[in-house]
This record gives structure tokens, C-alpha cells and sequence, in this order.
């Protein structure tokens, strides 16, 4: 493959993150790149450093996305419930990636997709270390090795500065993606994703659907 990779930052608590993690593979190796996953844990990024709310408790935008989602997950043609469970914490799950990711990259991209498929699809919260090892050993990795690694201070404190690199980088939100040094931030820019991948550069706006002439009566 070609090309600098693409990098994909994730988080499996979010929605949006789970519908990327559906599409990112098959998106960007259409195009001849391969494609490096990040984790971050957007409750850092959104409540502590931008100092908002989260969607879910945010009025109006809440509303919104629900809409949002069932349309985006229509399109993309994967399934998708919400599953009105509280508390739910994704530092096990990506603890696990960072791991895994060591020495299966493929096996750390695999846990995260069938982790947020989990908790999007059939509700099953992913927080507790025993459902991320369990998910894993099904994977076929060493579970006991990586139910150690998940306590292991080193393995915390990389999480730690995996999350301080993305928000130095600039990422706010999840799905964030980087093709070329340019951000993409959100499963409704992943068209602009595709359209860079394959042409090199952001459209024309007289190449756009929306702007075309209409064909004449």
C-alpha cells in the first residue's frame, strides 16, 4: 500500500465511533492506505478539557441525535439500538487495545469493532475488565496475559498519554480522523475522507452534487 496511513482515533462509549469502526477499514483500504487506530476517551476530551456536556445530556442536541444516528447507520446499512445503560467506561477496552495492538494489530482492530458492536447493538456494557478478556480470549488472545496487562501501571500510563497526544493534536470528539495532516472530525465527513483518498485534494464546489446543473428539460 501507498500513501501515508490514515489515522482513526476512537472511543467504543460513543456511537458514532461504533458506526467508523463499521466503515474505516473497507473505506480506506479502497484507496490503497492502511489505516492506524487511536484510542481516547472522549469524557476527558469533551467534560474535562472542553468543558461541555455530553450529547446525551445535552437538550435539543440530544433529540437531534437520535435522529442523527439512525439515519447515519440507515446509510452505512448496519444495525444500531440504544442501549440506555448508565456509567458506561471504555479505559478497560482501550487499555486492551494498546496491548494487543503491540502484537496483533489486526486482533486490537477486531476487539474495538466487536466491543462497540456489543454495546451499540445488543446492549452488552463493555467497562468490566472480564467482558473486554472475555472478548479478547474469543479473539484468540492470551487471556490471562491480558488480564495482568490491564492493571499493569505502564500499560495505564500509556493510555494516559495516548490520550494527552490526541488532545495535543487536536482531537475533541470521536470519530476524528487525519489523511494527509488534514483533521476530519465525524462519521458525516468520512465522504470528505473517501473523496481525499481518491483524488488528492478537497472537492470543487462546482463538483459537488448539490452544485451541478440540472439537466435541461
Amino acid at each position: 500500500m501507498s500513501g501515508d496511513p490514515v489515522d482513526f482515533y476512537f472511543d467504543p462509549v460513543s456511537p458514532y465511533s461504533y458506526l467508523a469502526t463499521t466503515q474505516i477499514e473497507t473505506l480506506v483500504t479502497r484507496h490503497g492506505r492502511r489505516v492506524n487506530w487511536h484510542p481516547v476517551l472522549v469524557g476527558v476530551t469533551v467534560i474535562k478539557v472542553m468543558g461541555l456536556k455530553p450529547v446525551p445530556l445535552t437538550p435539543l442536541k440530544s433529540d437531534y441525535s437520535r435522529l442523527d444516528l439512525a439515519r447515519q447507520a440507515e446509510i452505512f446499512g448496519v444495525p444500531l439500538n440504544r442501549h440506555g445503560l448508565k456509567g458506561v467506561s471504555s479505559v478497560a477496552a482501550c487499555r486492551a487495545f494498546l496491548w494487543l495492538n503491540d502484537r496483533d494489530a489486526p486482533m486490537a482492530k477486531a476487539l474495538i469493532t466487536r466491543l462497540s458492536a456489543r454495546l451499540w447493538v445488543e446492549g452488552v456494557d463493555p467497562s468490566a475488565p472480564e467482558t473486554v478478556v472475555a472478548e479478547a480470549r474469543a479473539l484468540g488472545a492470551d487471556g490471562e496475559a491480558l488480564q495482568a496487562a490491564l492493571q499493569d501501571p505502564g500499560v495505564k500510563q500509556r493510555l494516559d498519554l495516548a490520550v494527552d497526544s490526541a488532545i495535543a493534536r487536536g482531537v475533541f470528539g470521536v470519530p476524528f480522523f487525519f489523511v494527509d495532516g488534514q483533521p476530519l472530525w465525524g462519521c458525516d465527513r468520512m465522504w470528505m475522507l473517501d473523496y481525499r483518498l481518491a483524488h488528492g485534494h478537497w472537492p470543487k464546489p462546482d463538483t459537488l452534487p448539490w452544485n451541478a446543473p440540472s439537466d435541461p428539460a
